[in-house]
């Protein structure tokens, strides 16, 4: 049974990106709080918040919101919105858009894209986007990005759209290779390129000579597949990247992690660390305690056959809740090993 602190914080720490993850309510803010109060004391750290449900400000004791604030030396907070995310998205797509075509199909562009931020999953990629903008800065303005998840079943959709994306993006690229060969053949038989009216080059063959249209959507395209690509290696790499786990001794927190750890190991991402929180200490006294404690005492035993494998660190239930940067860096000291 491996309960050092020092062995999670180095399944933890020595990472440039961390996501904190697990059931709603297990206490996820706090611990990424604590683990980036902890981290800073010795270099410069973010904590992300990608919870629609924000209480990241609210464990700090001050405002953070959708633009990155200062919250201790060498410690920055930021709370990413996702409809706000999605907005700032399709807004963007419209000016590289509008870029691409004749002035007379921008309203065409327009009520296409506002159709687009109805359709499910914009919100959710939107969102991957800015994460994987984020995590390319871990390593150059942060050595260390620390994420706070939204809970479970989102944060598995979230982590496997890089591959999806890609696959998607690659798609079209291959597609745009096939159209591009086909028009340069049509033009060496004498056919010219292909005709159409001022959007068909996103969807027709067409020949793409460097600084045209096309090709400035392939560019687009090539450059999106970067990101996320790169976004994608560095949420696989182990030597990069951690997974930590959250969850409470009760029932439905073990079951949620449970199948938590398989989802992620499907997708490729391993869970690096756990964290057991809110666990009776033992100089809890008293009837209505000590039932709970026997409560307890049999799901510690099924968190230790199901995560045996993997560095634990135990916090124990706190007579008040952990709000304030020096609570938060008390539980992190207690939390690494400091």
């Amino acid at each position: 049974m491996l309960l050092s602190a020092s062995a999670v914080s180095n399944a933890i720490l020595t990472r440039r990106i961390v996501f904190v993850g697990g059931k709603g309510g297990v206490g996820k803010t706090t611990i990424a709080a604590a683990l980036a109060a902890a981290a800073s004391r010795d270099r410069n750290c973010l904590v992300v918040s990608t919870d629609p449900a924000h209480s990241l400000g609210d464990i700090f004791d001050r405002p953070i919101g959708s633009s990155e604030q200062t919250l201790a030396d060498h410690l920055r907070g930021l709370e990413i919105d996702p409809e706000d995310e999605a907005e700032r998205h399709i807004a963007a797509v419209k000016q590289q858009m509008k870029g691409l075509v004749h002035p007379r199909m921008y309203h065409e562009v327009d009520r296409q894209l506002d159709l687009a931020r109805l359709a499910p999953g914009t919100i959710e990629a939107a969102l991957l986007e800015r994460i994987a903008d984020l995590m390319l800065e871990a390593g150059r303005r942060f050595e260390l990005v620390i994420f706070d998840t939204a809970p479970t079943g989102s944060t598995l959709r979230l982590l496997s759209l890089p591959e999806i994306m890609v696959a998607w993006t690659e798609g079209l690229l291959r597609h745009r290779e096939r159209s591009s060969r086909l028009a340069a053949a049509l033009k060496r038989l004498g056919g010219g390129p292909a005709q159409g009216d001022e959007m068909s080059f996103l969807d027709t063959p067409a020949d793409h000579p460097e600084g045209t249209q096309a090709a400035k959507l392939s560019e687009l395209l090539l450059a999106r597949r970067r990101k996320l690509g790169r976004a994608r290696e560095l949420l696989l790499d182990t030597e990069t990247t951690a997974f930590v786990l959250v969850l409470n001794p009760d029932k439905l927190s073990i079951l949620e992690s449970r199948k938590a750890l398989q989802s992620l190991k499907r997708v490729g991402v391993p869970v690096a660390a756990v964290i057991v929180n809110r666990v009776l200490p033992e100089e809890a006294k008293g009837a209505f305690l000590e039932a709970r404690r026997r409560q307890e005492a049999p799901y510690l035993l099924e968190i230790e056959r199901e995560f045996g494998h993997l560095p634990r660190s135990v916090l124990p239930l706190l007579p008040g809740d952990v709000h304030g940067l020096e609570a938060l860096r008390q539980m992190g000291r207690f939390l690494t090993g400091g």
